[in-house]
């Protein structure tokens, strides 16, 4: 299976600006999937698609706001890729996903080498874990291991303030 990523639209068939039923709707043929009510205005809509985590994150308001995808972890195999304008996001070496990115045009945010991001296209990563995995000379993932596709703006609130 094949997620494409297509920020700021989301992941189809889920896509940002979808009610709640909407959203388990659209991730169903994924598996059966699992939604956490937070408080009256927040909710999170989860779904494992050959063990790749797609999160729908409904912060604040009814609608879905982004949505985050995490890599299996640890010594997981899955034949399931996340495709950023067909690059294996998963399986491409973060150094070559970012040179890639930036030779389309995008600015590539790594001054917090952890949560790298492309706010003009509202993408945001993750090179951040506990596992023991690869890692390149500064002691980072070589991969990333999660991402999330955001609307406008999505990051002003989200990452610069993420400790």
């Amino acid at each position: 299976m094949e997620l494409v990523l297509d920020p700021p639209r989301g992941v189809a068939p889920l896509r940002l600006g979808m009610t709640l039923d909407e959203a388990v709707a659209a991730v169903s043929g994924w598996g059966e999937p699992r939604v956490l009510v937070r408080g009256r205005n927040s909710a999170t809509v989860s779904s494992s698609p050959d063990g790749v985590g797609v999160q729908a994150l409904l912060e604040g308001g009814p609608t879905v706001t982004a949505v985050e995808l995490w890599w299996p972890g640890e010594g997981r195999e899955s034949s399931t890729r996340v495709l950023l304008d067909g690059d294996d996001v998963f399986g491409t070496p973060a150094v070559d996903l970012f040179r890639r990115a930036a030779e389309r045009g995008w600015t590539v945010d790594t001054s917090r080498p952890e949560y790298p991001v492309i706010p003009g296209v509202s993408l945001g990563f993750t090179r951040q874990t506990s596992q023991e995995i690869p890692r390149d000379a500064e002691g980072l993932p070589r991969y990333v291991t999660s991402v999330l596709v955001g609307g406008k703006d999505y990051y002003d609130f989200r990452y610069e303030n993420r400790g």
